[in-house]
């Protein structure tokens, strides 16, 4: 079936009010007045936001599936090989991620029960450049985009991974700018001996490039 252009760009605007919603909740600006509110029962408040990011995302989903159109661009072939190394890098970084990451404290349990609130998603709430982190500094981040774009592309999946991955990247400048105001020059150390998304300052240092 033939969808009609319209659609696909309200397919990109369902998401982008999806994506606008979440990064509301979670600003700066947002956290610091509801901290300030809330009191004690703000440690609830991490919890609360996975719920809703959940729930809300499932319309989502269900309606960028039951417009997909005609596929244009396929991973078939030779492209396979690259398909299947977009999927396995994603999950690698996934793996490699969650030996530093809390998912407790992620998923906003840990704050319930412990009432500790910082930035940073581990337990310690110091800045980790071990493992895969000394690699890159989001590589959650890196591996959702891999994802997205590892799949087959009609209009509606090029819609939302464009969407998407601009959301991250924005979202993620932002999320640094959140570190900063915590860490301060600690954390801006850290952003100038290691990369965002790729390891390319890592890649410098191993061919002799950096200075």
């Amino acid at each position: 079936m033939v969808v009609a252009l319209p659609t696909y760009i309200s397919v990109a605007l369902v998401w982008s009010v999806y994506l606008a919603l979440h990064s509301a909740m979670i600003s700066v600006t947002a956290t610091v007045y509801l901290r300030s509110t809330l009191g004690h029962g703000f440690r609830f408040y991490r919890l609360f936001f996975n719920v809703v990011a959940i729930a809300t995302l499932i319309p989502v989903v269900l309606y960028s599936r039951s417009v997909r159109g005609e596929v244009f661009f396929a991973w078939s072939g030779y492209l396979a090989f690259v398909k299947w190394t977009l999927v396995v890098g994603s999950a690698l970084l996934f793996v490699a991620g969650s030996r530093h990451y809390d998912m407790l404290q992620f998923l906003g349990v840990r704050q319930v029960w412990s009432g500790a609130q910082h930035a940073l998603i581990n337990t310690s709430g110091r800045i980790d450049a071990s493992g895969v982190l000394g690699l890159i500094r989001h590589p959650y981040y890196t591996a959702t985009i891999l994802l997205f774009w590892s799949s087959d592309l009609d209009a509606t999946a090029l819609a939302i991974n464009v969407v998407v991955t601009t959301y991250v990247v924005i979202g993620t400048l932002l999320e640094e700018r959140k570190l900063r105001l915590e860490f301060g020059d600690s954390y801006r150390d850290y952003q100038a001996r290691v990369s965002m998304f790729v390891p390319w300052k890592r890649l410098k240092v191993e061919v002799g490039w950096a200075r």
